[in-house]
Parts: C-alpha cells; sequence; structure tokens
C-alpha cells in the first residue's frame, strides 16, 4: 500500500515534544513508502494538513494548546486525512474519547516498528487499527459497563440526558450534592469515560438511556 498514484505515503507528525518527533520522523522515513512532509507540536497545526496534500495525520493526544481529541475532531469535521492517534494512554476514555473524535487507528507509542508501519499504511487507507492491547482494554471497558450500573445511577443518567444540573439531580432525588458526585464518579468509571457528554453519549448509544 502507497499513497496517491503509488507515492509514499504522506504523513504530518504532531507531537509537543521535539526528540519525540525526532525518533519517530526517523522511523517512519525509514519505511520506504511512508513520508513525513510536515511536523507540529500543537494540535491546532492539524489544519494546515489538507493543504499540505497529508495522507494520514499521526497525532498525539495531551499537548500544550489544542489536544489530540480536539484537533482530531477538527480535522474529521473539515474533510481532512484519517487521524492516527499515537499516544502512551491506553485507558478506556482516552480510547474512546478518540474514536468518537473520528480517530481511524489508535496505536501506543511502545509499539513495534512493524505495528506502526502496517497502522500507518492502514489509517492512510481509511482502515481501523487498534493495537491488540488497546483493543483490549477497550473491550474491558466495554465488558464493565451497562450491567454493573446501580438503578440510582440509571436514573441520574436519565437526568444528565435532560441537561440538569449537579444542583437539580440533587433536589429531584432529595440527596445532597456530595452525593449527586459521587454517583457521577462510579458512572464515569463504569462507562469508562471522562465527563458527563461522553457519559450521556455512551449510555444512549447502549440503549440505557433515550
Amino acid at each position: 500500500m502507497s499513497g496517491r498514484d503509488g507515492a509514499p505515503v504522506r504523513v504530518m507528525l504532531i507531537d509537543d515534544h521535539p526528540v519525540v518527533r525526532a525518533g519517530l520522523r526517523a522511523i517512519l522515513d525509514g519505511f520506504g513508502d511512508v513520508t513525513v512532509v510536515a511536523e507540529g507540536e500543537d494540535g491546532a497545526e492539524a489544519a494546515r494538513a489538507v493543504e499540505l496534500g497529508a495522507d494520514v495525520l499521526v497525532m498525539d493526544i495531551q499537548m500544550p494548546g489544542t489536544d489530540g481529541i480536539t484537533a482530531t475532531r477538527d480535522t474529521v469535521a473539515a474533510g481532512g486525512p484519517p487521524v492516527l492517534v499515537l499516544t502512551t494512554y491506553d485507558t478506556g476514555h482516552h480510547i474512546r474519547d478518540a474514536l468518537e473524535a473520528g480517530a481511524t487507528g489508535y496505536l501506543l507509542k511502545d509499539a513495534p516498528q512493524d505495528v506502526l508501519h502496517r497502522a500507518v499504511l492502514d489509517t492512510a487507507a481509511g482502515r481501523r487499527t487498534l493495537a491488540p492491547d488497546v483493543a483490549a482494554s477497550l473491550a474491558d471497558q466495554l465488558g464493565q459497563a451497562g450491567e454493573s450500573l446501580s438503578r440510582r445511577e440509571v436514573e441520574i443518567l436519565e437526568a444528565l440526558a435532560t441537561g440538569a444540573s449537579n444542583r437539580a439531580i440533587a433536589g429531584h432525588f432529595v440527596i445532597s450534592l456530595a452525593t449527586v458526585k459521587t454517583h457521577l464518579i462510579h458512572i464515569y468509571q463504569k462507562l469508562g469515560v471522562g465527563n458527563r457528554t461522553a457519559a450521556v453519549a455512551e449510555a444512549r448509544r447502549r440503549g440505557l438511556v433515550v
């Protein structure tokens, strides 16, 4: 698999650590059928990918300024190239946030070079690519969700889906704000998400709320 007209796959590499970028560039350029056409240290620079003619964006998650999740969402919305997230974060909510933002691939930075090579080619071709350990982490998160939610947690999820504030939820169920916050922490953990918006989206995806 090569890029357009048999040319090497053109990669834009975005990571806020110069040493990491230098190492990744050397690895990617060494594949022969891949070439790094640009680098960036902030997710906002992903906007240049289209004008640079990149076939794929290889991007970290945590960066100062615009993070990789936001940059992925903006890139997909703008019709930019597919995104391969390359990060050290293997937690369920990071993975799902990236995939929900539109990332085509998700790989960890300690992946073997042949796995990185295949992931770049597959992502450029629009094929979903998840490292085995990432897929296992995601499956584990999915397997833990739903059945372990208590009835009250589902009720609170339903209230979240209406846009109710913590104070409104506390008043409705006649419980303290601290208790609401504790329920939310448990809900986020069980659904493998990091905030209320993601919790509602995941609950709707699973049919827990409408």
